[in-house]
């Protein structure tokens, strides 16, 4: 019986093209090693564990132990690396995200501000999240490990990931420093169709 259930998403860019707020050896490591071995885990942990065949936000949503630290990170590494553009110039949303974000934050740059400390400010490693409930309102959410706003009914839209892993080798131990670069590759396009769906 074949195991491998998952498999890492596409990258839709050039490993080199998120330099230089994320090099292409933080890349490689990243994507390439860490988002690899939550996967091949979680393959070697699903066979007679009742969450064969079931979706991925299904498993992080319901499961514990192993295999919700494996799936979580699957399903926080995909959504992450799904979020971004070729490194330029910063963009901002537009549209209904924007007007939602302006509506609980009261503008773009106080939400820049708030999503940056919440993830500046999370102890030990895990994510900064963007979330929206059942109505649309947005709110931010400071999540341990592997922790997801699929686990509290939200709608993940965007995420930081402050595990060290993510900033080491291009930032040492300066995560505020990571966490304001970032905007600079954010695709809002990708935000807004998460919001929208």
């Amino acid at each position: 019986m074949n195991t491998t259930l998952f498999s890492p998403v596409a990258l839709h860019y050039a490993q080199d093209a998120l330099a230089p707020v994320i090099s292409p050896e933080t890349i490689a490591f990243h994507y390439g090693k860490h988002l690899q071995a939550y996967i091949n885990n979680l393959n070697a942990a699903l066979p007679d564990s009742g969450f064969e065949g079931k979706e991925l936000e299904e498993i992080v949503r319901t499961a514990e132990g192993g295999i919700f630290n494996n799936a979580g990170q699957v399903l926080n590494h995909t959504l992450y690396f799904t979020q971004f553009k070729p490194a330029g110039a910063e963009s901002a949303p537009k549209g209904a995200l924007l007007e939602a974000i302006v509506r609980a934050f009261g503008s773009f740059e106080a939400f820049k501000a708030e999503f940056q400390k919440k993830g500046a400010g999370l102890f030990g490693s895990g994510w900064v999240w963007l979330a929206a409930d059942q109505d649309g309102k947005l709110q931010i959410t400071q999540e341990a490990n592997a922790g997801n706003p699929v686990r509290h009914g939200l709608k993940p839209l965007l995420t930081f990931d402050v595990w060290e892993h993510a900033y080491y080798l291009d930032y040492q131990n300066r995560r505020p420093d990571h966490l304001a670069a970032l905007w600079q590759i954010v695709d809002w396009d990708v935000v807004a169709a998460r919001y929208c769906k």
